[in-house]
């Protein structure tokens, strides 16, 4: 009886039909050992290895929206802390001008009170200087006299009344 598969001769690639039946119940068996033993145990780890690969996925997502959410905070406060440093230098600002407004104010009118002070001391001391020189304009005029004409000048009689 030929126990070759097929009826040529090509070596080992045709098989016997009773290595072919012991073949084809291996790979049964073995088939089944993988599906219902190993298939199982496979599919487990692997459901495992989704589920935390999952859920460390949505705890990454929920860790990004809190980080956003606590970014979008600290952007709103740094936003209100530089309007308030805004307005804390604006009103600084403005009290600078009215602090240098009020005091070239008090200036101006410190100086008009001095001015106005000496120009009345100024006028007591002239006119107490003019009455203390009168009597001798007279003699001073004429000593101006003579020193511009080279010769003294001599006093009128009108300017020796009693």
């Amino acid at each position: 009886m030929n126990t070759q598969l097929l009826p040529m001769n090509i070596g080992p690639l045709n098989p016997g039909v009773p290595e072919l039946v012991f073949g084809l119940v291996t790979f049964a068996a073995v088939f089944w050992v993988c599906s219902r033993v190993l298939l199982p145990r496979v599919e487990k780890v692997l459901a495992q290895r989704e589920a935390s690969t999952t859920g460390r996925e949505e705890e990454a997502e929920e860790l990004r929206a809190e980080a956003a959410r606590v970014r979008a905070l600290y952007e709103s406060a740094l936003a209100d802390a530089r309007h308030a440093a805004a307005r804390t230098r604006q009103q600084a600002h403005e009290e600078g001008v009215a602090l240098i407004t009020a005091a070239r104010a008090d200036g101006m009118r410190v100086r008009e009170q001095i001015l106005t002070d000496g120009a009345a001391v100024i006028a007591a001391e002239r006119a107490t200087a003019e009455a203390a020189l009168r009597p001798y304009v007279d003699d001073l005029a004429r000593e101006l006299a003579g020193r511009i004409l080279g010769e003294p000048v001599p006093a009128s009689a009108a300017d020796h009344r009693p």
